[in-house]
């Protein structure tokens, strides 16, 4: 699952390699990363333009799709992303939502309600979570729609922080993902984010937002203690990670421009001991 960004990227901090997980679940996560990390960087950096970044990304789609009804393919990327899709049984749906996702960014740009917000969160982070599941051999007994539930509501939460945490990085994109009902409603317009200016109705938006984002990660919260190990640890760190960032936004009063939330030493050592004491809850 994603994690909340300590920089520009969205999977800056996937967990690729991480020492909480099991070895054997360190290649395939790595080939997982890899395809959204690039598929993502077509849609975000460089000078490219739209034409030219949804055409990588429909070469991408094409790649899958040659994987999809066993056609041979040159590219290493999907070469090894084929393999560890047939090794581990992963399903396809997830990788074409991801691309889905990436698509949007190049075309679309405001968001007129959290519908919408949501919607893009359900292609551009719920599948992260779903191939992790899969990963993990968590959706193999009768809990499956139940923990698909929870990651789902878990990784949009993430979502909605790395886009309350970047709002000036997105702006700089032309990029805005708060809900521009919600926008409305507190008196907040698109100059008054240019200006970095955190007056008027602007931290009641963004408290509004916080506790929003808050009330979705903590109803995915119980797939972190459900799971043990490694894994549980793994994922009890990730919802600690987001409820962190979330305390430091409330801490800044929505402040994004200047006080930017990020992780440090000791945040890390506190999540994991919020997260050891969660696993015994």
């Amino acid at each position: 699952m994603p994690t909340p960004s300590q920089s520009v990227g969205h999977y800056e901090n996937f967990p690729v390699a991480s020492i909480l997980l099991p070895a054997r679940l360190r290649r395939p996560v790595a080939a997982v990363y890899r395809f959204a990390r690039s598929a993502d960087d077509f849609a975000d950096e460089g000078d490219l333009q739209p034409g030219q970044r949804l055409a990588l990304l429909d070469a991408y789609r094409e790649e899958l799709h040659r994987l999809q009804i066993g056609e041979p393919t040159l590219n290493p990327l999907f070469r090894e992303l084929g393999e560890i899709m047939l090794a581990w049984e992963l399903p396809f749906a997830p990788f074409f939502d991801l691309l889905d996702a990436f698509s949007q960014d190049v075309t679309k740009s405001r968001y007129a309600d959290f519908a919408e917000v949501l919607d893009y969160s359900r292609r551009s982070a719920d599948p992260v979570g779903r191939l992790m599941l899969q990963l993990y051999g968590a959706l193999e007994d009768g809990r499956r729609e139940q923990r698909l539930a929870w990651s789902d509501a878990t990784c949009s939460a993430l979502q909605l922080i790395n886009f309350w945490q970047d709002v000036a990085i997105d702006y700089r994109k032309d990029r805005i993902y708060l809900p521009q009902d919600d926008m409305a409603r507190f008196g907040v317009d698109e100059a008054q984010i240019g200006r970095g200016d955190t007056g008027g109705g602007w931290q009641a938006l963004m408290a509004f937002q916080v506790r929003r984002a808050r009330r979705l990660l903590l109803s995915g919260a119980p797939l972190a203690t459900e799971l043990g190990g490694r894994i549980g640890l793994e994922l009890r760190m990730i919802v600690q990670g987001g409820a962190r960032i979330l305390d430091k936004l409330d801490a800044v009063q929505g402040d994004v421009f200047r006080l930017r939330p990020v992780l440090g030493g000791a945040d890390w050592l506190l999540m994991l001991w919020r997260a050891a004491w969660m696993g015994r809850a």
